[in-house]
């Protein structure tokens, strides 16, 4: 599986994200997107099909968490959009999971990847502690949602890029490494708590990286885009 940068066109409006990807009219490399809650929940399913249209591949980032059968069921909608990436929470365990595939998988037997979040990068140990009151170390819960996300048949899993090449030695190298909390060394880290630069993240072994605000807010958003791509592709 080759490595791809993933571009979080995390706007407002059908207006703000069209604008932003005008910009890549003409460049070498249509850039695959991540649609997020915001932009989904302001446009609905016809900012999915309209963004298909113009040839990018899309990450659609809802992360659904809810009963097995309710979950298999929104799979099941969303498998009709034509999207290359979904993902749910590997919070809803094994039975969820195992409904999602089930729900995303058409008649004949195509889907999109599936991948499971399991901590988010804004999650620290601190906060999983006191909020969440998980005590066992990050690192081994992660692996551990990880290892169920395989065990369940999905693809791979969101996590911190400081966790990928664990992830593939516990779930193996084909297992898929979706890494946000990515951003140049001379960036702002943002709201972001664990992270690494692109050149890192290709090092440790991510297989995708999410990049937001060091692309979507640069002042040549293509050129960032480049840049990034040049760093964690080469």
């Amino acid at each position: 599986m080759g490595r791809d940068v993933i571009v979080a066109c995390d706007f407002a409006s059908k207006a703000d994200v069209m604008n932003f990807l005008d910009k890549f009219e003409g460049a070498s490399r249509k850039p695959f997107v991540k649609i997020g809650m915001e932009l989904y929940y302001a446009e609905g399913p016809q900012i999915v099909r309209d963004i298909k249209a113009r040839g990018h591949k899309i990450f659609l980032d809802l992360k659904l968490h809810d009963i097995p059968n309710t979950v298999k069921k929104a799979m099941k909608v969303l498998s009709n959009l034509d999207v290359d990436m979904c993902n749910l929470h590997a919070a809803g365990a094994t039975s969820m999971m195992q409904g999602a595939l089930e729900g995303l998988t058409r008649e004949d037997g195509t889907r999109p990847i599936l991948i499971a979040v399991t901590q988010l990068t804004s999650t620290d140990q601190e906060t999983m502690e006191r909020d969440l009151l998980i005590k066992e170390p990050i690192d081994k819960v992660v692996m551990h949602y990880a290892y169920t996300a395989k065990n369940a048949g999905l693809d791979g899993v969101v996590c911190s890029p400081l966790e990928a090449g664990k992830v593939h030695e516990t779930c193996g190298k084909d297992f898929v490494t979706v890494t946000p909390g990515v951003r140049f060394a001379d960036g702002d880290v943002g709201d972001q708590k664990r992270v690494m630069t692109p050149a890192q993240a290709k090092e440790i072994g991510s297989d995708y990286i999410v990049v937001g605000r060091p692309i979507t807010a640069a002042e040549d958003p293509v050129a960032a885009y480049e840049r990034c791509v040049a760093e964690f592709v080469g």
